[in-house]
C-alpha cells in the first residue's frame, strides 16, 4: 500500500494511541513526507495538551494547538435554543467535531498541506463529522484505523515494537471525551448494559444529595444565556461557571443506549451539568413567552435541528433553514428563569419575562371573570362542542354494531326454524 512521497498531511492529533500510531503508518503505510500533528482546544483539561505536546515532540512532528473555545461555546449556546438534545441527553461530542474539523483544515491549508488525517475508527460517527468538513475542500481524507481495519490490540503492539510514546494503550480502561458541554465516557465493563457502574466513571458530578439545595437565575437575551445571578459572564465561562456549581449537586448525567448514524447501538455515559441547567431553564422561558402553536411546531423543528446536530452537519442548507424559524421564535426568549438545584435535579422552579403570554388575573381563581369581555359562563358553549365530533363517531360506531348484532341473530333463527321443517 505504501505510495510515493505525496507531501504533508495534517493530522487530527490528541496524543492517544490511535492518532500516535498514525504518525508513523501515515509515513510507512501511505508515503507522506511529513506530519502536522493539530488539537484543537473546545475544553479539554490542561493535561491533555501536555500529553499531546509531550507526544508530539517525542515523534518528531510540528504541532499546532488552535484554541476554539468561543466558538464551541457560541454554538452550544445556539443549541439551546433549539433545545438540541438527542434520544435526551445534551448533544456535546457532536457539536464539537464540525468545530475541530475546521480548525484543522484552515492550518492544513496554512501549511500547504495536500491531506487530512484522523484515527477515528469505521464504527464510531466521528469519521463521519469530520470528513463531513474535509470533503468540502480539495484536500485528500485519509483514515489509517478505518482503512486498514486496525484493532486496539495490534495498535498496542505496533506502538511497543516501534516503541512509540503510549503507556498502556489508551491510557485507562475506559474511552473519555472532554469539552466545555460534557464530558462521555465508554469502553470496558460500560460495554455491557447490565453493568451498574460506580461513582468513579465521573468527574464533573458528585454523587446526588451530598450538597445543600441551592438556585441559580439564568438570564437570556433572545434565546441566549448571558449571565448567572445577574452578573453577564462570556459564554465560556458562564458554561465553565454552570458545570461546578451544577455539577456539585449531581446534575446532569446520563447512562443511554444510544444508537448511532451507522446502525450500531452503543452503551453511553454522559455527564453534562451546565447543559441541563440551561436547557432545562430555556424550555420553561419559550413555556411562558411561546403560544401553543409555536410550542407545539418549534417541537418538531428542534427535533430536526437536533438530528442534523448529531450528524455533524451544523453547516447543511435544512440547518440553516430550521435556525432561520427558531430565531424568529427566540426573539421574545428573554427574561430570567429560577433553577433549583437539588439531588441531581435542575429545575425551574421561577420564570419571568417582559413577553410573557399570560395573564395572572384571567388564570385565577380566585377571579370571577377571565377579562373584561370573557365571563366563564362562556365556556359553556366551547364544552357543549368540545368533543362533539367523537361522541357522534362513538354513537354512529355503536349503532352499526348494534343493527350488525340484531341482524346476525334474525339471520341465525330463520336458519333454524327452515331447518327444522326440512327434518319434518
Amino acid at each position: 500500500m505504501t505510495q510515493d512521497p505525496t507531501g504533508t498531511v495534517a493530522l487530527a492529533f490528541s496524543g492517544g494511541l490511535d492518532t500516535t500510531v498514525c504518525v508513523p503508518l501515515l509515513k510507512e503505510e501511505y508515503g507522506y513526507d511529513d506530519v502536522v500533528g493539530v488539537t484543537v482546544d473546545v475544553g479539554q483539561p490542561k493535561k491533555e495538551f501536555d500529553e499531546a505536546a509531550e507526544t508530539a515532540e517525542a515523534l518528531g512532528i510540528d504541532h499546532y494547538v488552535v484554541d476554539a473555545r468561543a466558538e464551541f461555546a457560541d454554538l452550544c449556546l445556539q443549541s439551546v435554543k433549539a433545545n438540541g438534545t438527542y434520544q435526551g441527553y445534551p448533544l456535546g461530542t457532536a457539536l464539537a467535531r464540525p468545530v475541530i474539523a475546521n480548525a484543522i483544515l484552515e492550518v492544513a491549508q496554512e501549511q500547504g498541506c495536500t491531506a487530512l488525517a484522523h484515527g477515528c475508527t469505521g464504527k464510531g460517527n466521528d469519521q463521519l463529522r469530520f470528513e463531513a468538513v474535509w470533503r468540502t475542500s480539495e484536500l485528500d481524507v485519509i483514515a489509517p484505523v478505518r482503512e486498514l481495519g486496525l484493532t486496539r490490540k495490534w495498535e498496542n503492539e505496533y506502538a511497543a515494537e516501534k516503541g512509540l510514546p503510549v503507556e498502556g494503550g489508551d491510557g485507562g480502561r475506559w474511552s473519555v471525551d472532554t469539552n466545555l458541554w460534557s464530558r462521555s465516557v465508554e469502553g470496558s465493563e460500560l460495554e455491557d448494559p447490565a453493568h451498574v457502574p460506580g461513582e468513579e466513571i465521573y468527574d464533573w458530578t458528585r454523587p446526588p444529595g451530598n450538597a445543600e439545595t441551592e438556585t441559580v437565575e439564568v438570564t437570556f437575551e433572545e434565546g441566549e444565556a448571558v449571565a448567572v445571578d445577574g452578573e453577564e459572564v462570556d459564554a465560556v465561562d458562564l458554561i465553565a461557571e454552570l458545570n461546578e456549581r451544577a455539577g456539585a449537586h449531581g446534575v446532569g448525567r446520563s447512562d443511554i443506549m444510544e444508537d448511532r448514524m451507522l446502525g450500531l447501538k452503543v452503551r453511553e455515559n454522559y455527564e453534562h451539568p451546565a447543559a441541563t441547567v440551561l436547557l432545562n431553564a430555556h424550555e420553561a422561558l419559550e413555556g411562558l413567552v411561546l403560544t401553543q402553536e409555536e410550542r407545539a411546531f418549534k417541537q418538531q423543528v428542534d427535533q430536526q435541528w437536533a438530528q442534523k446536530g448529531y450528524q455533524g452537519l451544523v453547516d447543511a442548507p435544512l440547518t440553516t433553514a430550521l435556525e432561520a424559524f427558531i430565531e424568529q421564535t427566540q426573539t421574545k426568549v428573554t427574561g430570567t428563569v429560577t433553577v433549583k438545584l437539588d439531588g441531581g435535579q435542575a429545575r425551574p422552579v421561577g420564570r419571568e419575562s417582559d413577553y410573557a403570554v399570560y395573564s395572572e388575573s384571567a388564570a385565577s381563581f380566585n377571579e370571577a371573570a377571565v377579562t373584561d369581555d370573557i365571563e366563564q359562563n362562556d365556556a359553556t358553549g366551547v364544552a357543549k362542542y368540545h368533543g362533539f365530533q367523537s361522541r357522534l363517531a362513538n354513537r354512529v360506531a355503536a349503532s352499526v354494531a348494534a343493527r350488525e348484532a340484531a341482524a346476525a341473530t334474525d339471520g341465525g333463527e330463520t336458519e333454524s326454524a327452515e331447518t327444522d321443517d326440512a327434518e319434518e
